[in-house]
């Protein structure tokens, strides 16, 4: 079977408000796990899940289920209103336009708008300081802003939990950032990283440039996280032009061993410390580009960035942003398949294509967003 190929897109999970299926509550069969690291964030450190396969619009994601959440990567939470056993509807109806998008998100999605984050903090929250600390230093280094919340419907909930743990981005409504006593200003930092949209570090499509995975000292059950974005099937953009070893979402060497031997190294076998003390250079750089604006904490940032994507099925993706253009033209062959804003499609006769019942269908890709052509 032939490997799908990835192609930089828009996400389009915003759209769908609501799985027509959504997730049964599962039955916790957790077990005690071994597993220790300080640097590592995990939602629930001490237990194990039951593997499952979910679907985000129609890309599928190996999680864990643990006490009715969906944890992917140790501290992430899926939303589970977004969440189902079956793939959902990218496609759109012959004739139908797309929603216009506002920005262009990499390995990011559901940016809080207007650079500003509502936030409230749960009263049983111990030492509520390094939560203050932690918005005060995203502050200091980027333009997001952290508003307290007060009649918004989306915000941040910090709460105490047994872990760390995230969604990613904003995500509807009111969405916990979990924190255990240990977790640290420094954790505080990295599950807000998730909040406002980031994913992890190690999990580049460009880090076997810079990283080995070990995969025979991973915990057995949890490889998946480890894999790319690409083998996850998210899109692959980047805003680095390498992997940040000083990043704060990145994995230590040793996070998920099973025999105490590294799991990551450099490409020489080195090792290397996870870092939780703040934003790094290249942290700073890449939220630059998702929430552009003057590095002020005196008032909330009101940029826009009304960048667009396109692509046309040629194989030419046209990006705009800030007045800027940028064309990348991409050779795709017929008769393989590639798997583009989260559908996996066949390039046939310089055409799209999906398999829709019992026939192959043609389909287009506009502004980021698949549409039937009849």
């Amino acid at each position: 079977m032939k490997s799908a190929k990835l192609l930089l897109g828009v996400a389009v999970f915003g759209l769908f408000a609501c799985s027509q299926e959504p997730l049964e509550t599962s039955q916790d069969n957790s077990v005690n796990a071994s597993f220790k690291d300080d640097f590592t964030e995990m939602a629930f450190p001490d237990q194990f899940g039951d593997p499952v396969d979910v679907y985000f619009g129609e890309r599928k994601l190996p999680v864990e289920s643990i006490n009715g959440k969906y944890v992917y990567q140790g501290d992430i939470l899926l939303p589970e209103n977004r969440t189902s056993f079956k793939p959902l509807g990218l496609i759109l109806d012959p004739g139908i336009l797309p929603q216009p998008v506002t920005r262009s998100v990499g390995r990011t999605q559901f940016i809080w708008p207007n650079n500003t984050v509502f936030y409230e903090i749960d009263p049983s929250l111990p030492n509520q300081a390094r939560v203050l600390d932690a918005m005060r230093h995203w502050e200091a280094n980027t333009a997001v802003r952290f508003v307290q919340h007060t009649s918004e419907s989306n915000y941040i909930y910090f709460t105490p939990g047994s872990g760390c743990s995230s969604y990613v981005g904003m995500v509807g409504g009111r969405q916990n950032i979990t924190l255990a006593d240990a977790c640290s200003t420094g954790n505080a930092i990295h599950e807000i990283g998730h909040a406002v949209g980031l994913w992890h570090e190690q999990s580049r499509v460009d880090r076997d440039n810079a990283i080995i995975i070990n995969y025979d000292n991973i915990v057995s059950g949890r490889e998946y996280n480890f894999y790319t974005y690409q083998e996850a099937g998210w899109d692959g953009a980047e805003y680095t032009s390498n992997l940040d070893f000083g990043s704060i979402m990145l994995y230590s060497s040793y996070s998920f061993s099973a025999n105490g031997l590294p799991t990551i190294t450099k490409l020489d076998g080195s090792t290397f410390y996870a870092q939780r003390s703040g934003l790094s250079a290249g942290d700073i750089e890449g939220i630059n580009v998702l929430y552009p604006g003057p590095v002020d904490t005196s008032s909330s940032s009101t940029t826009t960035d009304t960048s667009l994507g396109t692509t046309d099925t040629s194989g030419t993706t046209t990006t705009t942003t800030g007045g800027t253009t940028t064309t990348t033209t991409t050779n795709y062959i017929n008769g393989e398949t590639y798997t583009i804003e989260g559908v996996t499609v066949l390039r046939k006769d310089d055409k799209w294509w999906v398999f829709k019942g019992k026939q192959w269908r043609e389909v287009e890709l506009i502004s980021g967003h698949w549409r039937y052509v009849r």
